[in-house]
């Protein structure tokens, strides 16, 4: 079997790397491809990535390439992780909105917005290229906003999925919480990327929802960014995107006088791939951990297995809806769990959220679809649309606003500008 991962550069490559390791048995992997247009960081994280497969003696011969041809040619499973415009873009996407009294965020809001108009086009190049050289691959999108670029890939056409790390998250701190094995807990997780809820959680099949969101609250309540009264009123777990909506004027105030996430980031990234050059580290640092996307590399792999048939299991992921949240067009994708087995995923039956989460989640999911629109078409009518549609927007001298700077902002990466 021959898998692909496109953006490599990251310095979450060795995240995929780590599971590959631990999951070895469960993948019969034979080939392993890292694809990245930036030849000197894919040098770097290549360069542990091949450490870390000999430290597990894992058997899959490790090949490094900017051409994309050669990476697709002939494969099973793609992962795709890029960031279009890098983290100078994010920096933007997170300043500007800030400026104009809104939240700054990579993937909700008008960071979001910017990321699906800059971000999509290039998904969909990426995917048409795997489709001529490899009919029939997997395309497991981990690239934000994953939910719209998800939804482009599967209108186009594409065998495609999408997988976020929220779940696995909150499973592991609803493990520790309680103290036990995170394998014996079930997790209930439905909305939208990003824009989710734990309406169920079951310990060995019994329920524990109620003991999370009433004993134990204060300490569900640190993963979520909302107070333990908050939480435990909604009798749900929101993740933690939706302290975004439910505190947004707070979360302003708290941006104007912090540094943004993107200048965090930046310095963590810089100080990987400095580690990552060192010759001698053949394991994943633990300041990768300070780099988000906990959780990755276990979901990312077992989901691949799940796919090629070697291990079927449940998973949360990003899908057509169908009738799975019968209140949201057929046509949406949501983030759920769906049992995954031989290429087959069938979302599971799940309890409907209350009125509170399914007006939210209409409400974005009505943006995601004008979203789309404008990342595929372009124009500034459609991005000042989507704007207005956004719940943390939704004022039309403000998205007026926004558009002009979203615009402005990204000229270098829209065909259309």
């Amino acid at each position: 079997m021959k898998l692909t991962v496109i953006g490599a550069g990251s310095t979450y490559t060795p995240e995929v790397i780590d599971g590959l390791a631990q999951l070895g048995d469960e993948l019969t992997l034979d080939e392993l491809w890292l694809h990245d247009t930036d030849a000197g960081r894919l040098e770097v994280v290549g360069g542990l990535a091949g450490r870390m497969l000999a430290r597990a003696g894992h058997p899959a011969r490790l090949s490094l390439s900017t051409r994309l041809d050669d990476a697709v040619e002939g494969v099973d499973c793609v992962l795709v992780q890029i960031r279009v415009g890098g983290q100078a873009a994010r920096a933007v996407d997170e300043a500007l909105p800030v400026r104009c009294g809104c939240v700054g965020q990579e993937t909700t809001g008008f960071g979001g917005l910017a990321k699906a108009l800059r971000t999509v086009p290039v998904v969909l190049d990426i995917a048409d290229r795997v489709r001529e050289r490899s009919p029939g691959a997997w395309i497991v999108d981990f690239t934000n906003p994953v939910g719209i670029v998800t939804r482009a890939l599967l209108d186009a056409g594409h065998r495609a999925i999408g997988l976020c790390n929220a779940a696995v998250v909150f499973q592991r701190h609803f493990a520790s919480v309680l103290d036990v094995d995170p394998a014996r807990l079930e997790l209930d997780h439905l909305g939208l990327n990003h824009l989710t809820w734990e309406v169920g959680v079951r310990l060995d099949g019994v329920p524990v929802l109620d003991r999370l969101v009433g004993e134990h609250v204060e300490r569900v309540a640190r993963a979520t960014g909302l107070s333990p009264e908050l939480v435990g009123a909604l009798g749900t777990v929101p993740s933690y995107y939706l302290h975004y909506f439910y505190g947004h004027d707070q979360v302003v105030r708290a941006q104007r006088r912090e540094r943004s996430r993107a200048e965090i980031v930046a310095e963590v990234e810089a100080e990987l791939l400095r580690l990552y050059a060192d010759e001698e580290l053949d394991s994943k640092p633990a300041l990768l951990e300070q780099r988000g996307g906990a959780g990755y590399s276990q979901a990312a792999v077992a989901l691949v297995a799940g796919l090629l048939g070697s291990r079927p299991g449940r998973h949360v992921v990003n899908v057509r809806n169908h009738s799975t949240l019968p209140f949201l067009d057929g046509r949406a994708v949501v983030e759920v769990p769906a049992w995954v087995e031989d290429g087959r995923v069938m979302p599971v039956p799940l309890p409907l959220p209350g009125a509170l989460e399914r007006g939210l989640i209409a409400h974005v999911a009505a943006y995601e679809e004008l979203a789309l629109d404008a990342a595929l078409r372009g124009g500034r009518a459609r991005v000042f649309r989507a704007l207005l549609a956004h719940p943390l927007v939704g004022q039309a001298a403000l998205a007026d606003e926004l558009a002009d700077l979203m615009i402005d902002a990204n000229r270098g990466f829209l065909a259309w500008a």
